[in-house]
């Protein structure tokens, strides 16, 4: 269940974006959002409930690839429940000493620890305000099962055209790599680019001027539906019968490298999340200690797609401050060719659940040296 609701989380918030370059995982925030519910009450708990219905069980603890880890750190001088400390870890409580720059240092030691140096801040700012922080890393680190070659790659039309782009090319023979979905963006390639151990990576191209906030979801959707048209009816693809000293069908596939980084912030749309109440003084956590309000909620992300492999980050982090009185409460309710030339989205995908690791939209691909 948390894999669904996770990958309807990233899908929700696939849906809000601009078509600015950027990368974004739904599945680092959840187990966040979920730690949350348990602890919430009233109007906060039923919208975080909304969004992560049970606590986060990815079974990524035997990946090779993926690495999540999440960390609490509360004031010393916060009231925290008997609850919490039992139920909670203690390796996974930490203290805020109260000197924000003492503090802040250790969060960024933290953040950089588990992402090998890729995200090497937390998104949050620690203020004197601050009297808790929740946070997840995530990070992933996989090679092709079967390699890119670097290639020439100059599109003749597009907004991309002209420019000398860092091209990868990959000739295969299996065509079930490239499904084509019938989709409400329209008809939508996805390619499965295979990693050697549990993670692949799936581009996403959509017609030509369909929007990030259309493909993404749709590829998410799509991800375990069969093709449902013709492999040349997808965008980017041509087939033809080619002559050829064996009858084995070929998958030709010329794309470009990217790096995309991200920073966001998830209060500009607490809904999405389930923070909307959440973020107002009130009595929204008594799991934890009373009086606590979500004050930020942060992420930042970065992948590379080279051509030996895949290697991203994602740090999210929530800061809470303690409130004031809670207000009174209202009501609230063949040779088969795909070209990738343009912009497109990317999703990273845990190969055992279907978890949808992160999801981004590439703009503006590497140069050519």
């Amino acid at each position: 269940m948390s894999t669904t609701a996770a990958n309807a989380l990233t899908a929700r918030w696939a849906s809000t974006l601009d078509d600015e370059q950027t990368v974004l995982s739904g599945a680092g925030v959840y187990p966040l959002l979920a730690l949350l519910a348990r602890y919430a009450a009233g109007p906060a708990r039923a919208e975080l409930l909304a969004v992560a219905p049970d606590a986060a069980r990815f079974d990524l603890d035997r990946s090779p690839t993926t690495r999540l880890a999440l960390a609490t750190w509360a004031r010393r001088d916060l009231p925290l429940t008997d609850r919490w400390l039992r139920e909670v870890p203690a390796a996974l409580r930490g203290e805020l000493t109260g000197d924000a720059a003492h503090d802040q240092r250790a969060l960024d030691e933290w953040a950089a620890g588990h992402t090998d140096g890729l995200v090497p801040r937390m998104p949050v700012p620690v203020t004197p305000a601050t009297a808790m922080v929740l946070a997840s890393a995530l990070s992933l680190l996989t090679e092709w099962a079967e390699p890119f070659r670097d290639a020439w790659c100059e599109p003749s039309a597009g907004p991309w055209r002209g420019r000398r782009l860092a091209g990868l090319s990959r000739l295969s023979h299996d065509l079930d790599a490239l499904r084509v979905a019938d989709t409400a963006a329209g008809p939508l390639s996805l390619l499965t680019v295979r990693g050697a151990e549990d993670v692949d990576v799936v581009l996403a191209l959509g017609s030509p001027g369909r929007a990030a906030a259309e493909v993404l979801p749709a590829a998410v959707g799509g991800l375990a539906a069969p093709s449902a048209l013709p492999a040349d009816a997808g965008p980017g693809v041509t087939e033809q019968v080619v002559d050829g000293y064996d009858d084995r069908p070929e998958l030709i596939v010329s794309t470009v490298g990217f790096t995309v980084c991200a920073d966001h912030d998830l209060l500009a749309r607490p809904a999405t999340f389930g923070l909307a109440t959440a973020t107002g003084d009130g009595d929204h956590f008594p799991g934890i200690a009373p009086l606590l309000a979500v004050s930020q909620a942060r992420q930042s992300a970065t992948a590379t797609f080279s051509a030996t492999g895949f290697r991203a980050a994602v740090v999210t982090a929530v800061a809470m401050r303690a409130g004031s009185a809670p207000p009174q409460l209202t009501a609230r309710k063949r040779q088969v060719r795909l070209t990738v030339d343009r912009p497109f989205g990317f999703l990273a995908v845990h190969r055992p659940t279907g978890l949808v690791l992160l999801a981004g939209w590439v703009t503006d691909p590497g140069v050519r040296p």
